[in-house]
């Protein structure tokens, strides 16, 4: 079955455009808005000849530059390359206020330069967090308000009186407002955008490198499939060679029989990643849920682990009939195997089915996840687990053999050992199938009260993904 494209429902609650821009940025803009201030003042006072206050101005100007000269101490002291939002918030302000300052000196909303006031806020819009964009878009307003009600005149030509009816005073009031709020809704809308492309870009990438990841782990398990096969089959001969050779029921025959039982073990294991199984077999079709289940438990069952398998379903409906899908069967397996090689005495495998859903989770009363291999698990090459039971198991065997002791009865159960590739080979076959894998604390059952020890891997599937249609 075909993967369902990743769910990005979630995208709106990662924090956004909290980065902001790195200090060096600030500078660099500060510096290009000091430059065009003080073109532009001395331009109109000295080309011009505009009666403007220039010394009150210059004053502005260069407390804006001293600013941003603290700022490169800042830089050089720090090293402050990285982003940060709210020193972004905080310099965007000191900039709005400082421009509100300049234009209050030369015009107010006379000035044709109010219109740089949109500015900051459409960057904070674009870079920041709502809740301090927000809070920027309402300082513009504020200046707006109070160069409306204060300001100095206008700076003209000598002899000549320049005024703007209250009217048109008004009529730019209501263009910065409305510059303000549709320039700074317009770069939020075109950012927020970016971001969930940008989040569906990540999430796609990460999805191909690790099918890139399962499809080389498939080309080094056929690769070793083959490679196996001459010399398992040496050890059969040379197994079979000793047991004809050594007496009926001696120490000797009991060896061999258990590098046979083991060999033959190997070559089914080996016969299962090579094998194809074909699209119209009827091994693959739709299987009961609990059959699949039942499957799944099978061959860890009979061994020192209590297993139950139940399947829930809403009061009056029947369990669902699901596809029997290799990687579904494989990928359970796994994960039942990893829970039998933890647990103390008892595994639970359960599958829940309600209106839109089906979760299968796996139970078991161990030590549950450590810590530090839970933020990492389902990479590969990552375990907490040296030696499963199975392996325990056949290494008591073959101690107690080497020393000519009664062997250790101690049922083997099959397991893959500890080269953390089990639980990413899973996760990465279950997810193909449109599943989504989390994990959690398990149950230790006392009268069904959780006793907060344990290990929980849950599946869940939409139903459309898993079950037969009917």
């Amino acid at each position: 079955m075909a993967p369902q494209p990743p769910d990005l429902d979630g995208w709106s609650d990662v924090p956004r455009r909290g980065r902001g821009f790195s200090l060096r940025t600030l500078i660099v803009l500060r510096w290009l808005t000091i430059l065009g201030q003080s073109a532009a003042i001395l331009t109109a006072y000295g080309v011009l000849h505009f009666p403007l206050p220039l010394w009150p101005c210059l004053i502005v100007i260069a407390i804006s530059a001293g600013v941003n000269v603290a700022a490169m101490a800042r830089v050089r002291r720090l090293e402050s390359s990285l982003p940060d939002g709210r020193q972004t918030a905080i310099h965007l302000g000191f900039d709005i206020f400082q421009l509100g300052v300049l234009l209050g000196l030369t015009g107010g909303l006379e000035n044709p330069f109010c219109l740089l006031l949109v500015a900051p806020v459409t960057i904070a819009a674009a870079a920041l967090p709502a809740r301090q964009a927000l809070l920027l878009g309402l300082l513009a307003l504020a200046a707006v308000a109070i160069l409306f009600f204060w300001s100095e005149p206008l700076p003209w030509r000598e002899h000549e009186h320049f005024h703007l009816p209250l009217l048109y005073r008004l009529g730019m009031v209501m263009a910065l407002v409305t510059g303000v709020v549709f320039t700074a809704g317009y770069a939020w809308r075109v950012a927020a955008d970016a971001e969930k492309l940008e989040l569906a870009l990540a999430t796609t990438q990460d999805v191909l490198q690790r099918e890139q990841r399962l499809a080389a782990l498939g080309g080094l398990a056929a690769a070793a499939a083959h490679e196996l096969g001459t010399p398992l089959a040496t050890i059969q001969v040379v197994a079979k060679e000793m047991k004809r050779a050594a007496p009926p029921g001696g120490e000797v025959a009991e060896d061999a029989d258990l590098i046979l039982q083991q060999a033959e073990r190997c070559r089914g294991i080996l016969a299962q990643l090579s094998q194809q199984p074909e699209g119209d077999d009827a091994l693959y079709a739709d299987v009961a849920l609990k059959a699949l289940l039942e499957e799944v438990v099978q061959p860890h069952r009979g061994f020192d682990l209590a297993f139950e398998v139940a399947v829930r379903t809403p009061p009056g409906q029947p369990a669902p009939r699901v596809r029997r899908m290799p990687e579904v069967v494989h990928g359970l397996s796994t994960l039942v195997e990893n829970a039998a090689d933890f647990a103390r005495s008892r595994v639970e495998i359960r599958a829940l089915v309600d209106a839109g859903w089906i979760e299968v989770e796996i139970l078991d009363d161990g030590p549950g996840f450590a810590s530090d291999i839970l933020p990492r698990l389902g990479e590969p090459y990552v375990t907490s687990r040296p030696h499963g039971k199975a392996r325990r198991a056949l290494a008591d065997q073959i101690a107690a053999a080497a020393r000519r002791r009664p062997p250790v009865e101690a049922p083997i159960a099959p397991s893959q050992g500890g080269m953390g590739l089990g639980f990413f080979i899973a996760r990465t076959l279950l997810e193909r199938t449109g599943g989504s894998v989390s994990v959690g604390q398990g149950l230790s059952h006392t009268d069904g009260k959780p006793a907060g020890r344990g290990a929980r891997v849950a599946v869940r599937w939409a139903r459309p993904a898993l079950e037969v249609a009917e």
